[in-house]
């Protein structure tokens, strides 16, 4: 019998789930697919062009609403291109069948949330996107919307994780206050805790650099190549001008920095809240998953910067350095994982400043 203990699930209990079937594999697990919380979700052999996202309901598969939806099929074996502005919906390699008292939630990988390209896992009769209810058995399927660049995927190409919790994992304020002073979260001279530890933005400068702005109608990006592409080709570089001060243009993307070094111990995952009304009309972060060991193993214990992806929503908005613009709610590990992040990991962003995604060079 599969047995688990209360907390997100690390890296030696999700094998322990594929091993007894409560993760479907449509082929063997890829090298480096299951990380230190999280399991990589693999695109299968089809995609589908459809009129609009959806959400199927409490009374539908996925694909019965695909039967109705879809404006045409895509071979995903050969690569195939998908267009910015355009609907996408694929299978996923990965399907579930989770013992009652265990559930899941899903998230873009770092790298493709940098890419700006929206994904969101849906599971048959779904409700809500991203997440998996206690004791689902069924496939999973990825909803997927290039907003700035058009990037070309095939079978195997990883865009999203799905994290497996049981039990009631998330830490309160005070439970993160006590955290903070044994750990140091995050290099905040007076941090907020309010619903998650506050991350503000860095607008002073790197190097004379604030963020990055994308740039339109670009070549396609592979986003299985690393380090494949120049930088000034697809974004444009933000000077710092001194004012410590940026006006977000509606519909533009931009790469940021968070002020605060953020730092997540060993037996912690965290996950940054990726829309705030209560700080403005702007998302922050489209890939929330924080691992165990981020800014802790490879980095001194001295933490690593978040990088923001940020979006306006339909009106201008300034930002000013040091505004809070989202929280970072962290959870318990149901036990430590076998391999922390950054530490023998091939781990793209550990230690980092503002930095674009893995696809890019200087």
């Amino acid at each position: 019998m599969l047995t688990f203990q209360p907390g997100i699930q690390p890296d030696h209990c999700i094998q322990a789930f594929v091993e007894a079937g409560a993760i479907r594999l449509a082929q063997p697990p890829a090298e480096g697919q299951i990380q230190p919380a999280s399991l990589d979700l693999r695109l299968g052999e089809k995609a589908y062009r459809v009129r609009a996202s959806f959400l199927p309901g409490p009374d539908r598969t996925v694909r019965r609403r695909l039967d109705e939806l879809a404006l045409h099929e895509i071979d995903l074996t050969r690569g195939a291109v998908l267009e910015t502005g355009c609907v996408y919906i694929a299978e996923l390699m990965e399907g579930l069948k989770l013992p009652a008292g265990l559930r899941a939630a899903a998230n873009p990988k770092s790298s493709t949330g940098r890419l700006d390209v929206f994904t969101r896992v849906i599971t048959d009769r779904a409700r809500e996107f991203d997440l998996v209810e206690d004791g689902y058995e069924g496939p999973l399927f990825i909803e997927i919307s290039p907003r700035t660049f058009p990037v070309l995927v095939r079978s195997g190409s990883r865009l999203s994780q799905i994290r497996f919790r049981a039990g009631e994992s998330r830490l309160d304020d005070r439970a993160l206050g006590e955290l903070h002073q044994s750990e140091t979260l995050v290099t905040a001279a007076e941090p907020s805790f309010q619903g998650g530890v506050a991350v503000s933005v860095d607008l002073s400068g790197f190097g004379g650099l604030i963020g990055y702005r994308g740039k339109h109608h670009t070549a396609l990006i592979d986003v299985d190549r690393v380090g494949a592409y120049r930088a000034s080709e697809f974004w444009e570089p933000i000077p710092s001008d001194g004012s410590r001060a940026l006006i977000l243009d509606p519909g533009q993307f931009y790469i940021l920095a968070s002020k605060e070094a953020v730092h997540v111990p060993p037996d912690y995952a965290a996950e940054m809240t990726p829309f705030d009304a209560l700080v403005g009309e702007f998302r922050v972060h489209y890939a929330g998953f924080f691992d165990p060991g981020f800014g802790h193993s490879g980095a001194g214990g001295q933490g690593a910067r978040a990088v923001l992806e940020v979006r306006s929503r339909d009106v201008p908005f300034i930002i000013e350095d040091g505004q809070i613009v989202g929280r970072l709610v962290y959870e318990a590990m149901a036990s430590r994982p076998a391999a922390l992040y950054g530490a023998g990991l091939k781990s793209n962003y550990q230690g980092q400043a503002l930095k674009l995604s893995k696809h890019f060079h200087d």
